[in-house]
């Protein structure tokens, strides 16, 4: 008895942990999730990049379904206490945090892990504003 299942790609990650984040939140919703690629990028995540990520495909049927969950999701930044980071320019709590490569000792640290093939140990922050764009370290 064959079997058609027609899937279609919901989301992509960097990292197989945040695939399989959203892939929980999304079985706990009764969707069948199926990742793709997660293998290659947990023995090098450098491969991330070159193969377009971690994949998270679903039925067809439950595509709209999973966007809605996923759009559900909070992708802004939290304190540790699990309070909302507050924009100091226009006060909007739709905050994001990326790394930055900005100061000798961030990139030294980037540049060894690389030809280490470990985790850079040295990594600063920025935070970015959705709202109005300010970019700032956390106060």
């Amino acid at each position: 008895m064959k079997r058609d299942l027609n899937l279609k790609k919901i989301a992509v990650f960097n990292y197989s942990a945040e695939a399989y984040i959203y892939k929980g939140r999304l079985e706990a919703e009764g969707i069948t999730v199926f990742i793709r690629d997660n293998f290659t990028v947990d023995v090098d995540p450098l491969f991330s990049q070159a193969i377009g990520g971690v994949k998270l495909y679903v039925k067809e049927t439950d595509y709209e379904k999973g966007l809605q969950v996923l759009g559900d999701i909070d992708k802004y930044s939290l304190t540790s206490d699990g309070k909302p980071i507050i924009c100091p320019r226009c006060g909007s709590e739709k905050v994001q945090m990326f790394s930055v490569l900005n100061d000798v000792k961030s990139i030294f640290s980037f540049i060894v892990g690389l030809f280490l093939v470990v985790l850079p140990f040295y990594v600063k922050y920025s935070y970015v504003c959705d709202n109005c764009e300010f970019k700032f370290r956390k106060i």
